[in-house]
């Protein structure tokens, strides 16, 4: 079963965004992803959750949660995380399609 990681980005740093964005893209299909969108948020329709606010997404695809899950564990990614702290505030979720 695919599964869509979907991330909301609070954008904090654009030089750290960017030294982020170098190199996630590797540690992503490393472990069989892809990044399959992103984008900026033009409107937010309905917020009953009282989210905090963000500005942009992105959407990974993995071709199972194991995978997944193993990618957003990984020292790959974990080594990033410092970086991603500097750059954004990040809420990250899977789901199953």
């Amino acid at each position: 079963m695919t599964v869509k990681v979907i991330g909301l980005i609070k954008l904090e740093s654009q030089d750290a965004f960017e030294q982020y964005r170098s190199q996630v893209g590797q540690t992503v299909e490393r472990y069989k992803g892809a990044i399959s969108t992103r984008g900026v948020v033009s409107e937010i329709l309905w917020n009953e959750l009282h989210c905090e606010s963000f500005g942009a997404f992105v959407e990974l695809t993995f071709p199972s949660q194991k995978d997944a899950h193993a990618w957003a564990h990984s020292p790959e990614y974990q080594a990033l995380v410092s970086i991603r702290s500097k750059a954004m505030k990040l809420t990250l979720f899977s789901v199953a399609v």
